[in-house]
């Protein structure tokens, strides 16, 4: 007998429906077909015992598992439960009707139980666009799957409670999820408990307000790092759209928490600085996202920046660029979303004390250039905000005066970022002023005579590249939007110029 059923290959962020058939005839052997890796080989081992717990027995006849199309690879643990069934219904131990109206993915242990897998969400989308509304999940798993639309998704948590319900011997509804909101999280790192700090506070809620790369330069101690952490206490709430997004890339990486179902802040990353290219970028044999994809619609943070892998930060290069990652391999090529908002934070030189008001640099001016380099130019050309920081002093550590909220700060962004919203509206894939083209930006940044000096005058005397120049723009016209200016003015085009600290002549010389 002949029993068909469905499944997904999980490949990049999308997915392809996989047929699983299966017939039961004359022999003594088992085959499995399609392409399989040597993990769903051994599913016949996790299959035979899970059947055997449930009073079922593995068929000693030919079986052969076909899984089409042929042609395409098919990897991991996920089908187990698929071929368990069909297995079941080819050797007529048990009829499973409308066995082929639903796709079944999970993993099995050897007592039945059955285990959550990678990729729920994006599995549920192509079930969806293949006509097929029904899908069986790890129970783990449903919740995340049943935020896709016109889907009935029923979560498992054994072989034989699948049967049962495939029989129609027990009754399980469709998950249901609420509706998603978009709310500001609540944050236990905020703005307020930073004292002092002024230019970098502005500089983070510009990056906020127009999804701006931003790099922070200063000593030990001077709160590099504890200003980068309350970056995501004034970022907007992801919306729907968003969430689906960030959820698909978590879910294929395995990284979403158990029964988790969407998820609802903007990621923020802070990979170490001995991560190598691969963990960075993405990739490996059978091509995961790396961190910069794992930051989508979020925060990338590189604290210390040149102690990172020179490699590694000249492979950011393109995706800081196009926002997406091409893995190529010699059957496949992949693509990862990486639209992220990259912070870094550095010392100015190996010491950490060149430029600081009370401490001697004991590095010599070969020295700081040096480490400096470690940032190639193209790289610092892609980094919108330039921010140099020096430590507090004392008096202003002690001071009582209330400083503004993350929750202020917040508002401001929500409001710029409306802005952008009206002014892109044409424009659905892009959100935010920094991610503009050069068309884009003549036509939506005019600057007046004096603006156009006024850049010129810099350009010249910072030798600015093309990229700098547009961005510079780009970030005026994000402050003009905090500002609710319709126009970049003067003032604004000057604070954006004061971002670039990096571009400075005398910087490290």
């Amino acid at each position: 007998m002949l029993a068909k059923t469905f499944g997904c290959s999980v490949f990049g962020v999308n997915a392809a429906l996989i047929t699983i058939e299966t017939h039961v005839g004359q022999g003594s052997k088992c085959h499995l077909v399609g392409l399989p890796d040597s993990t769903i080989k051994e599913a016949i081992l996790r299959v035979e015992s899970s059947m055997k717990q449930m009073g079922c027995f593995f068929p000693r006849r030919k079986v052969v598992i076909n899984l089409a199309p042929a042609n395409v690879r098919k990897e991991g643990s996920s089908y187990d439960v698929a071929i368990a069934l069909s297995i079941i219904q080819a050797s007529e131990q048990i009829y499973l009707p409308d066995l082929d109206q639903y796709v079944i993915m999970g993993e099995l242990a050897l007592d039945g139980i059955i285990r959550p897998i990678k990729g729920a969400l994006p599995i549920a989308m192509e079930a969806r666009k293949n006509g097929i509304r029904k899908i069986i999940l790890p129970l783990e798993n449903a919740h995340e799957a049943a935020y896709v639309e016109d889907m009935e998704v029923f979560g498992m948590e054994t072989l034989q409670e699948t049967v049962q319900f495939l029989r129609g011997k027990s009754f399980h509804k469709p998950i249901q999820v609420k509706q998603h909101v978009r709310e500001s999280s609540v944050h236990k790192l905020d703005f307020a408990q930073v004292q002092g700090q002024d230019m970098a506070k502005r500089a983070l809620e510009i990056a906020a307000a127009g999804g701006h790369n931003l790099i922070l330069i200063g000593p030990p101690g001077a709160g590099k790092t504890m200003l980068a952490k309350r970056i995501p206490s004034i970022l907007p709430p992801l919306s729907l759209q968003e969430a689906m997004e960030s959820t698909i890339i978590h879910s294929i990486a395995g990284k979403l928490g158990v029964q988790q179902s969407l998820i609802n802040q903007r990621p923020f990353r802070a990979p170490h600085h001995t991560i190598s290219s691969t963990a960075l970028i993405g990739g490996g044999s059978n091509p995961q996202p790396g961190e910069i994809t794992l930051a989508h619609h979020g925060v990338l943070f590189l604290d210390e920046l040149p102690e990172f892998s020179k490699h590694a930060l000249e492979v950011m290069r393109q995706p800081l660029e196009d926002r997406i990652v091409h893995i190529s391999r010699a059957r496949y090529a992949v693509e990862f979303p990486a639209n992220f908002m990259l912070m870094a934070s550095m010392n100015p030189c190996p010491c950490g004390y060149y430029n600081h008001p009370s401490k001697d640099c004991t590095c010599g001016p070969e020295v700081v250039q040096r480490y400096l380099n470690k940032i190639s130019g193209p790289l610092l050309d892609r980094i919108d905000l330039h921010i140099e920081i020096l430590p507090i002093q004392f008096e202003e550590m002690r001071k009582q005066n209330t400083n503004e909220t993350s929750q202020h700060i917040y508002e401001r962004v929500i409001q710029a970022r409306k802005i952008q919203e009206n002014r892109f509206a044409k424009f659905p894939m892009v959100r935010t002023n920094a991610m503009m083209d050069g068309g884009m930006i003549r036509e939506m940044c005019p600057l007046d005579v004096h603006s156009e000096i006024r850049l010129k005058s810099a350009m010249n005397k910072l030798s600015l590249s093309a990229r700098a120049y547009d961005r510079i723009i780009k970030v005026a016209r994000t402050i003009a939007d905090l500002a609710e200016s319709d126009n970049i003015a003067l003032e604004h085009l000057s604070e954006a110029i004061a971002y670039r600290s990096l571009d400075r002549e005398n910087w490290g010389g």
